[in-house]
């Protein structure tokens, strides 16, 4: 009976560890927040300008300074206390929420304003995302890492199903500006958690190597690991081709199926529900398949499973289809960190964190853009669909010229 037991909670096991979970909680509350903000800025946004390029642009400035950011916020994250560097980007994200928050109550908020903010946002978290990650790692065992990773996104999924529900009540009932008052205060919460929570002290002693060389250091290892150097090529093709239908809900919701804030919370929240379910199961899979092939197996479902989803005729099969995409995307995404971060030592998992934040957002930013671009000029589904499927041929060919580049040995 115990065996039948241990991979059904093996997804949960980070749970076990009550540092994790006052800061998971604390994360999910934040979480809320930022998707009620997120719905609303889209919606917002794609109202006012009537343009997909615009919708994209915007999350776009949010990614776009990971590209220069993540290795310097890695690189910082080694260097000091990673609470207290948590702590401090949460409250400058806090201030620039509430600025947002002050523009909208005072009838000043437009779009360049959402535009700057938005970069401004993108560059706090950036900054503290790879340290985030890192205190995370430090809170369980290596044995419990994947499950921590898995954890961690299931937490902003099912912020993305609860927040995007509150946000269509709030937008209903009392407008923009009471959306972003509830996300600004829950930045409250992380600092709360933050304060309960004591990280094991580590081996900070050589540090006194520049910045600059330490973020040089972090990107000859990753280049030096073939298989680091693959799953951080494959972060970037999936984030360029595929990643976008998270930023282009709002679009596809408003232009194809010709509804607002209730049909792009659904789609939203239908995502998220896939990917907490995933979560809860993912533990199993990678116990009984092993991390890498169930990665490999991800990763040739996800160009096809991401066709079907912008094919779909109505609003219905589409919040069907984006469930099962946002199971397969946070599996893949969440197997791709973990993987990452488990073939390092400790003192180099917030840089290595760094660089999938680096490649993730940074080609999110561009296919995000550049998707949403295109798809006002020759239309949405087209361009969507031919990114999905491009992906799924460059998965196809690298299984047929490479066979066991997939499905290598495990971390």
């Amino acid at each position: 009976m115990r065996a039948l037991r241990l991979p059904r909670l093996s997804s949960l096991r980070a749970f076990d560890h009550p540092g994790y979970l006052a800061v998971w909680m604390g994360a999910l509350v934040s979480t809320i927040g930022t998707w009620m903000e997120t719905v609303a800025m889209g919606v917002y946004v794609t109202q006012e300008t009537g343009r997909a390029e615009w919708t994209g642009g915007i999350v776009a400035l949010t990614f776009l300074p990971s590209v220069v950011l993540s290795p310097v916020g890695g690189a910082l994250a080694d260097r000091f206390d990673r609470r207290a560097y948590v702590a401090l980007g949460t409250v400058v994200q806090l201030v620039l929420a509430g600025v947002l928050t002050l523009l909208a109550f005072t009838h000043q908020l437009s779009v360049p304003a959402v535009a700057v903010i938005s970069l401004l946002h993108g560059c706090a978290s950036t900054l503290i995302n790879p340290a985030f990650s890192a205190m995370l790692a430090e809170l369980v065992p290596p044995s419990d890492l994947h499950s921590a990773m898995s954890l961690n996104s299931a937490q902003f999924n099912l912020g993305r199903i609860i927040g995007p529900a509150l946000a269509a009540m709030v937008l209903g009932v009392g407008g923009t500006s009471w959306a972003l008052l509830v996300n600004t205060l829950s930045f409250v919460a992380v600092l709360v958690a933050l304060s309960r929570v004591k990280v094991p002290p580590r081996d900070s002693a050589k540090t006194s190597n520049g910045l600059w060389k330490q973020i040089a250091h972090g990107i000859s290892v990753a280049r030096q690991d073939t298989d680091i150097s693959l799953m951080l090529w494959g972060t970037l093709f999936i984030a360029a081709l595929v990643a976008p239908f998270i930023g282009l809900v709002p679009v596809f919701a408003i232009r194809e199926f010709g509804q607002g804030a209730a049909a792009t919370s659904l789609l939203v929240t239908c995502q998220g529900a896939g990917a907490v379910t995933a979560a809860l199961v993912v533990g199993t899979l990678v116990d009984r398949l092993g991390q890498r092939r169930l990665l490999a197996w991800l990763a040739l479902s996800i160009g096809a499973v991401a066709s079907l989803y912008w094919l779909a005729p109505s609003l219905q099969l589409a919040a069907v289809g984006i469930f099962v995409l946002g199971a397969n995307y946070m599996m893949l995404m969440s197997g791709m960190h973990a993987f990452c971060q488990a073939r390092v030592p400790r003192n180099l998992q917030a840089r290595m964190s760094s660089l999938y934040s680096m490649v993730l957002g940074g080609g999110y930013a561009a296919g995000v853009w550049g998707q949403g671009a295109l798809a006002d000029r020759v239309g949405l589904r087209f361009v969507t669909v031919s990114f999905s499927i491009l992906f799924l041929a460059l998965v196809l060919t690298l299984r047929l010229l490479s066979p066991r580049a997939l499905e290598g040995s495990e971390a």
